[in-house]
């Protein structure tokens, strides 16, 4: 019979190179599908990496998919993402790309990042940097992101980046004796800004970055964006690096 071998020929190559042959099961007799589906058995069985080179054909393409589905995502939301005109801005204003990081102050991968980050802007002189705060960790994270952009819209940039990187360091339990702790010991307006903690402007903001989030389909911290391309979780300062360089690379 020829399916004896043109099946197992039919299913490796169909399973390495994709779907360039069909072969038309309809048009075959009820014996003749039982053998086709002895034969691949057989073949699988007899030739399982196959299936294995298959499944990492499968996953390479799938995340050059997903990796041109994130740039699109980039182009059609990239002024909310690096100039929505509320978030913070450091490391080099004027830098030739820009580092967006969604970041939750109670996530534990968002507080390593932030000796990477630091050593990226550091050893790369021409990078801007935004933080946009994404609290989704429950009530906890909201109260710590609240008082962090009521103390920016309060005492301005450089006493939110204070407070930032005080509650990114803080390990206890967000409240309003804490929180206050907190801006005292940096000479803030501690009443002030606990006041604004509560106001339509901080709630708006928050809003909008979740809305942000949303159409990014950004679901977890720390989330960022490098230029063009979408960063999905955690990444060491040296393949920041590297894909820093690849976006300049594409735009020169």
């Amino acid at each position: 019979m020829i399916l004896r071998h043109v099946a197992p020929a039919l299913l490796g190559l169909s399973l390495i190179t994709g779907p360039v042959l069909a072969l038309d099961l309809s048009a075959l007799s009820d014996d003749e599908k039982a053998e086709f589906g002895a034969q691949v058995r057989e073949y699988l069985l007899e030739n399982p990496e196959v299936i294995i080179e298959a499944i990492n054909i499968l996953e390479q393409r799938n995340a050059v998919a997903e990796a041109e589905a994130d740039k699109q995502l980039v182009a059609a939301n990239q002024e909310e993402l690096f100039n929505d005109g509320y978030s913070w801005v450091g490391g080099n204003p004027d830098g030739d790309i820009t580092l967006v990081e969604f970041m939750d102050y109670r996530c534990g991968y968002c507080r390593r990042a932030v000796p990477e980050v630091a050593s990226l802007l550091e050893s790369d002189g021409n990078i801007r940097l935004v933080i946009k705060e994404l609290p989704i960790l429950g009530e906890a994270s909201i109260m710590s992101s609240r008082f962090a952009v009521a103390t920016k819209q309060v005492a301005g940039d450089d006493a939110y980046k204070q407070v930032h990187d005080a509650l990114l360091e803080f390990s206890g339990e967000p409240n309003e004796v804490t929180l206050r702790r907190i801006s005292d010991g940096l000479g803030l307006d501690s009443d002030a800004i606990i006041v604004a903690m509560d106001s339509d402007d901080v709630t708006a903001e928050i809003n909008q970055t979740r809305e942000l989030a949303r159409k990014m389909n950004i679901s977890g911290t720390p989330s960022f964006v490098l230029g063009t391309e979408m960063l999905r979780g955690f990444l060491p300062a040296d393949q920041m690096r590297q894909i820093a360089d690849g976006v300049r690379a594409d735009k020169s």
